[in-house]
Parts: C-alpha cells; sequence; structure tokens
C-alpha cells in the first residue's frame, strides 16, 4: 500500500505569522506612531527641547522600520546569514553617503 505524504513547503518558517500576530504588530506601529503624533502635537509646543525630540524621534523611527522589516517584510523569519549580508550592506550604503555629505560640505565651504 503506498501512503501519500502531503506536505506545506515554505509554510513552516513563517509559522510565527498568524492573524493576530499581524494585527499585534499593527497595533504596535499604531501605538508609535500615536506617540510621534503626541511627541509632536502636545510635548514639542509646551517646551520640549528639539534635540530631545528628534533623537526620540529617530528611535522612534527606527523601532516602527524594524517591526515593518522584519514582520511585514518577513525578514524575521529568514536564516541569518541572509539578514546579516543586508544588514551590513545598508550600514555600508548609509555610511558612504554620510562620507559624501561631509565631503561635499568641506569642498563647498573649503573651495568658495
Amino acid at each position: 500500500m503506498a501512503t501519500e505524504h502531503t506536505q506545506e513547503h515554505g509554510h513552516a518558517d513563517h509559522a510565527g505569522m498568524t492573524k493576530k500576530k499581524i494585527w499585534q504588530v499593527f497595533f504596535y506601529l499604531l501605538g508609535i506612531t500615536a506617540l510621534e503624533f503626541f511627541i509632536a502635537l502636545v510635548l514639542m509646543p509646551m517646551g520640549m527641547n528639539h534635540g530631545l525630540g528628534n533623537f526620540i524621534y529617530i528611535v522612534l523611527t527606527l523601532l516602527k522600520a524594524y517591526y515593518i522589516i522584519a514582520y511585514f517584510m518577513h525578514l524575521k523569519f529568514e536564516k541569518m546569514a541572509f539578514v546579516t549580508s543586508l544588514t551590513v550592506g545598508f550600514i555600508f550604503i548609509v555610511y558612504f553617503i554620510v562620507l559624501l555629505l561631509t565631503e561635499g560640505s568641506y569642498l563647498h565651504v573649503h573651495m568658495n
């Protein structure tokens, strides 16, 4: 007697992405966005330091980017080597942009 085995390929890697988890991440993102609006519309006009406000915005934006990339782009479920290669590549791109802006600023100031 032959037995048939049915396998669902690809679903084992994404077993953690249920509708409940998607809604949970959605509400995390909604809460972070509401916190950003609260800071911008309530705390900043009341005299919050702009440097501190910008730092908080950057941290909250990076947190939102993590949730979007990890869950909605499914990188949380990828192999670590792939995620590391993307992260290192992204860091180099940001580093080169900062270097180009710094060099361009230097040349603009000292050549004119």
